[in-house]
């Protein structure tokens, strides 16, 4: 046999390896299609983002790496233990596969910190100390999510609760969310930032609520709010106000928590020297994981998985490329 023939086979050899090496992939990619090259592990990725300057949105392409951990570095302080921020990461990877699989040409809209921004907020001697730890939590979670009935878990969470987390169908209204149940929470209320007051003027309050202030009619529209037109309905079991009846209309409490920019829906309402005084407890909505409950059970060494079985009592932690084959 010549030169020639002999390079052939070769080269003919080589192919078919290669082939049968890649069979596998080839068979993949053609069964499960473009959203299983969204979802595979490649640092180099680029995804899109839309952000808004000046008014007007503008959508750039940012590596999937950078933009996992600019999220994270913004939802979670980064002196937290790094099980604590390990659970986080499953909790962001899960929203964030869940609009993958929603979406085929998913643009994220999800506010996070550049390189820049974190260097900045760090300072340059920490920043390399702080970005290796939410790097190591996301790529030692990588392609963890939570499920619940074969379907992606609504995971939220909160910074810091009233002592106990809310029940999910308590505030969603159903039971879908069985698995976001209250849990204690006791060390909460050692957060720096647990407890607040606020003093209001009337006028601040009926202006920040105006959107959802229906008057029943033209005069109460010009008639100021007073104490007496703030009444809180009723609260669930976590103490969280649920709904709210401002001049006639029923709001929740949610709504007003954020119109005024409250620290909590765990409230207290009182007239104070003619202001409206709000006693908040807890720093967030109070459903799903307590960041500062899930920091503690870190430091008593407790495992991201045991933390999130915690708050998420009857979701299923999954590799995310075992459940590639049931997306469509």
């Amino acid at each position: 046999m010549n030169k020639y023939k002999i390079g052939q086979v070769l080269k003919t050899g080589v192919s078919v390896v290669i082939i049968l090496l890649l069979l596998p992939y080839l068979a993949t990619v053609f069964i499960n299609g473009e959203k299983i090259k969204r979802i595979e592990k490649d640092a180099f990725q680029l995804v899109k983002v839309a952000s808004v300057t000046g008014g007007e949105t503008q959508i750039e392409e940012i590596p999937w790496d950078a933009y996992f951990i600019g999220i994270l570095a913004k939802q979670i302080p980064q002196t937290y233990e790094k099980e604590a921020i390990k659970a986080q990461a499953v909790i962001l990877r899960t929203k964030l596969y869940k609009e993958l699989d929603q979406s085929d040409h998913p643009v994220f809209k999800e506010i996070f910190l550049t390189s820049e921004e974190m260097e900045k907020k760090w300072g340059i001697d920490h920043y390399e100390e702080y970005y290796k730890k939410y790097f190591d939590a996301m790529k030692e979670t990588e392609t963890k999510v939570l499920l619940y009935e074969d379907d992606y878990a609504n995971v939220p969470f909160h910074r810091s609760n009233a002592g106990k987390t809310r029940m999910g169908k308590e505030v969603l209204g159903n039971g879908m969310y069985d698995y976001l149940m209250g849990v204690e929470c006791k060390e909460d209320k050692k957060d720096k930032d647990w407890e607040h007051i606020y003093d209001l003027e009337y006028e601040t309050v009926q202006e920040k609520c105006r959107d959802f202030i229906a008057a029943v009619d033209k005069k109460k529209v010009k008639e100021k709010l007073k104490y007496e037109d703030i009444q809180i309905q009723e609260s669930d079991s976590a103490g969280y106000v649920k709904t709210m009846k401002i001049k006639g209309t029923v709001c929740s409490g949610e709504q007003f928590r954020k119109a005024l920019s409250l620290a909590s829906g765990c409230m207290t309402l009182e007239d104070h020297k003619g202001r409206l005084r709000v006693r908040t407890k807890g720093n967030g909505h109070g459903l799903g994981l307590s960041q500062f409950t899930a920091n503690q059970m870190a430091k008593e060494g407790k495992g991201y998985e045991e933390i999130l079985q915690y708050f998420y009592a009857g979701t299923t932690l999954s590799n995310a490329e075992e459940i590639n084959f049931k997306l469509e």
